[in-house]
């Protein structure tokens, strides 16, 4: 196996555990930072079991014990001297990444990329006061981390985009298929389409027109059927333009564009819903179904990355 740069992260909740998983199992030497190293024991137990995981789809070439001794977990930012990316998994808290930020230059080459997997702060304002701007990227992955091909690489004001070009080298030996935005945009590309849909669906919910269950059903067996293969423009593509001109000059006027947040929303998380994690949610959950939903995700992860990897376009 060719040799590989070293990698380091800052993180390792359920988040930053499925991105060192990315990593290490692409063959790189990783070194992740904690706040607590008396967490150090549990997030290396989750990591081994997400290379399990991993080895029983048949994804790894190595064997997941030894890949994982490659992998060392520390409280000391020393130790991330001489990586040439790290990737930061912290809080969405602009304060605490900058705080951040500012310690790794103390530590990492001037040249060294720093990636921070934001889901939404504006890149430029991550910049703001570093000694070295241009090297800092947003690199926005999706959960599960180790299992999605999805990756967004995202260039501030100050970013110099050779930088985002190399992470993108870099990350499609990660399995990934990364996209790039050359201008810093609050919510990236999935974030802003995605939330622009869940308005809708607030909208249709809220006013009466659907259940919850009726708008899953709808998008499952539309959306859910063409977006693996094909994104929007592509899709517009296969079927047929001009419609979808006719409708845009009818449908946009009678779109939801409301600031506020859904009220519904507002007070499902008032009332301590998490979702499946604290069997909580839109829909009803015992504990047991809650597991047997997060399990099928996993497993229907796997059958995506399966199906999207036959169908990646070529051109």
């Amino acid at each position: 196996m060719e040799k590989k740069i070293n990698i380091g992260t800052v993180g390792l909740g359920l988040m930053g555990c499925s991105i060192a998983t990315c990593i290490l199992a692409a063959g790189h030497p990783v070194t992740s930072l904690v706040r607590r190293i008396e967490a150090a024991s549990e997030a290396r137990e989750r990591i081994l079991e997400f290379l399990q995981q991993l080895n029983a789809e048949g994804i790894l070439k190595e064997d997941p014990q030894v890949i994982i001794a490659r992998h060392i977990i520390t409280d000391d930012i020393a130790q991330l001297k001489g990586h040439e990316v790290i990737i930061e998994t912290i809080i969405e808290n602009v304060a605490e990444k900058k705080q951040l930020y500012q310690q790794l230059e103390t530590v990492v080459s001037a040249t060294a990329i720093i990636g921070s997997n934001t889901s939404a702060i504006p890149v430029t304002i991550l910049q703001e006061g570093l000694q070295h701007p241009e090297r800092l990227l947003g690199i926005h992955w999706a959960e599960p981390a180790h299992i999605t091909r999805f990756m967004e690489v995202i260039c501030g004001k100050e970013s110099d985009i050779d930088y985002a070009y190399k992470i993108i080298a870099i990350a499609e030996g990660w399995g990934k298929e990364p996209s790039l935005l050359k201008k810093d945009i609050r919510g990236f590309i999935t974030n802003r389409i995605m939330y622009a849909m869940l308005r809708e669906a607030f909208n249709l919910v809220e006013n009466g027109y659907a259940t919850v269950e009726d708008v899953d059903r709808s998008l499952r067996n539309d959306l859910g059927y063409w977006i693996t293969f094909a994104g929007p423009f592509r899709f517009m593509d296969l079927t047929g333009i001009p419609a979808y001109l006719t409708v845009m000059k009818d449908l946009f006027p009678e779109l939801s564009n409301t600031p506020i947040p859904p009220a519904s929303m507002e007070a499902l998380v008032a009332a301590g819903a998490k979702g499946v994690s604290n069997a909580q949610g839109f829909y009803p959950y015992t504990k047991e179904s809650a597991e047997k939903w997060e399990e099928q995700f996993i497993e229907f992860s796997y059958d995506i990355r399966k199906l999207a990897e036959k169908y990646t376009p070529k051109s």
